[in-house]
């Protein structure tokens, strides 16, 4: 059987969210603290990456919550220092890799459907990827807000294939992470491709078909659909 659709991973496959959310915290913090917040910088990283893990990166309240901690209240003047530099510094560095526009163009040119499976609450993504300007590539974009379960739960896949209308056999599917991308994925027989990039590069687990660049991707795309 043929392959009809590609599906991407998001974060840290199709553009560098790894260097650019540390960047963006790192200088959030800088002029939180030129704004009175009494800790150093790396306290104060320290501090939120904590928050971070227990409330996961979709809270919307990490720095109100770094505030209080060192802070003990809450000081609306610093909290909002740190939102409008996070989103200033995340939205001036928010960029593509250098081969993700021109791997989804060749992908198109192939007749393929073209789909993005991400964890996360569905307008942050649609904005990341309108910001990333490649937005207008994709089929379908299915996200964990959406159906109400995320990675690495095989029904999201399962909800994925459903909205791209194929079988899992048709598709190929590119992510970063073994646990939250390659396994599932292949539970549900898609193809799997895992990119070598961000922050879990090194986690262990071997995929078939592992690459360091999206270029890579296409000619492995073609060699399935021999």
């Amino acid at each position: 059987m043929t392959i009809k659709g590609v599906l991407f991973d998001l974060d840290d496959t199709l553009y560098d969210s790894t260097t650019f959310v540390d960047r963006a915290r790192r200088e959030a913090i800088k002029m939180m603290i030129d704004a009175g917040l009494n800790a150093t910088e790396e306290e104060a990283y320290n501090i939120l990456q904590r928050i971070i893990k227990q409330k996961g990166s979709n809270y919307g309240h990490h720095f109100d919550d770094l505030v209080k901690a060192i802070e003990g209240q809450y000081n609306p003047k610093i909290v909002t220092m740190g939102i409008i530099t996070y989103h200033n510094v995340k939205f001036a560095l928010l960029r593509p890799y250098p081969d993700t526009i021109k791997t989804l163009i060749e992908l198109k040119k192939m007749g393929l459907k073209l789909g993005v499976v991400t964890d996360g609450i569905t307008i942050k993504q649609w904005e990341k990827l309108i910001r990333l300007g490649i937005a207008e590539f994709f089929d379908e974009v299915i996200t964990s807000e959406e159906y109400g379960l995320g990675k690495p739960n095989i029904e999201f896949y399962r909800y994925a294939l459903k909205k791209m209308n194929l079988k899992g056999e048709e598709v190929v599917y590119v992510g970063d992470r073994m646990d939250n991308d390659i396994i599932p994925a292949s539970k549900v027989g898609m193809h799997t491709i895992r990119i070598l990039r961000g922050k879990y590069k090194d986690m262990e687990g071997k995929c078939k078909y592992e690459v360091k660049s999206l270029k890579e991707v296409v000619n492995i795309v073609k060699k399935l659909m021999k």
